[in-house]
């Protein structure tokens, strides 16, 4: 039944983009690409016990990368411009994770964090990146084959169904990549890495190609961001970014890839809600304080995450029948029993 649930909810999305709303396709189409962005990260996090805090600069660079290299009088070719988007944060990442995986635990995490902030400056701080004021993206790239162009990316309900498949990819990639004995190697350097550099396995490769190939498909998420809105800012790289994603896939469970897209489903559902007026009025301006709170609890009440949720419902149901069958007395072996007849005595 789990393994149907992926195939089930695709499908309900690619009906979701006949709703006819504006409004909720958009939603969905940023659920989606968030969602893509938390699955590279499940692959750090879940997969290789790599705990990121600079994960938004290859979000950042694939975003920029987008609205850079597009032209402002026509719109470019996508066969070029999506991997030179993904080649560059590649890069990035090779370059930058060949050091910070030299260190490990919470110096890796401040190491990425200062290559992050790094990058967040060289857009923020220069005229590459427009500054402070970002940069805007006038034309979708467009895919065309011999002069015919099979689908056009500056149609809603195109583009829709252009993320939708990112993302179908992108979990089918790293579902294939988890049942490989390369995503075996990375759940035992998270367990125990000591143990695998004992049985003969170089970590330090393995860590590094899951490093760039998270880099890789968060450069992807960036990329769509920026055709979305057809405008990136150098904040798309702050850390505050970094710590949505990583919040994202706490929150949803860091064992699978199920928990990456539940957790993004529900803190991008929980945003929208705490920040509409109509619910809550002027309070809605203050959504960061509720929204804290109901992270809070969740993450106390649920510490595998809402993907662990059913298996803790059916530990709490197997402890309860478990502590009713202790506190139930045993019958005794001679209540009820037939009185056996005494040595002499007549049988009736």
């Amino acid at each position: 039944m789990t393994k149907l649930l992926p195939v089930a909810t695709l499908l309900a999305l690619a009906a979701f983009a006949w709703s006819g709303s504006d409004y909720y396709t958009g939603l969905a189409i940023k659920i989606m690409i968030y969602a893509i962005f938390a699955l590279s990260l499940q692959l750090l996090v879940g997969g290789a016990g790599l705990v990121s805090l600079g994960h938004a600069a290859f979000f950042g660079i694939g975003a920029y990368a987008a609205a850079l290299l597009s032209p402002e009088s026509g719109a470019a070719s996508l066969w070029w411009l999506l991997p030179v988007a993904l080649l560059a944060a590649a890069v990035y990442a090779a370059v930058t994770g060949a050091l910070a995986l030299r260190t490990r635990g919470v110096y890796f995490i401040m190491v990425t964090l200062a290559f992050s902030q790094m990058a967040y400056y060289v857009f923020h701080d220069t005229k590459l990146g427009g500054g402070s004021d970002g940069i805007y993206l006038y034309f979708r790239p467009e895919l065309s084959v011999a002069g015919w162009m099979p689908f056009d990316l500056g149609n809603a309900t195109t583009f829709y169904y252009f993320v939708l498949i990112c993302l179908a990819g992108a979990w089918g990639f790293l579902a294939l990549l988890r049942r490989s004995p390369f995503g075996a190697a990375l759940a035992g350097i998270r367990i125990n890495e000591q143990r695998m550099r004992a049985a003969g396995y170089s970590t330090y490769p393995y860590k590094l190609t899951a490093y760039v190939v998270g880099a890789t498909l968060a450069s992807l998420a960036g990329f769509l961001f920026a055709l979305k809105d057809g405008f990136v800012t150098p904040e798309l790289l702050a850390w505050e970014q970094s710590g949505l994603v990583l919040l994202m896939v706490i929150l949803g469970g860091m064992a699978s890839l199920g928990g990456a897209v539940l957790g993004t489903v529900t803190l991008v559902l929980m945003q929208e809600l705490f920040q509409s007026q109509a619910l809550f009025g002027d309070y809605a301006r203050h959504w960061h304080l509720p929204l804290g709170i109901a992270i809070i609890v969740l993450v106390a009440l649920l510490p595998n995450g809402l993907a662990g949720l059913p298996a803790q419902w059916r530990q709490r149901r197997e402890a309860r029948a478990a502590s009713q069958r202790a506190a139930t007395p045993a019958p005794s072996p001679t209540r009820n029993a037939a009185r056996l007849p005494i040595q002499g005595e007549p049988h009736a």
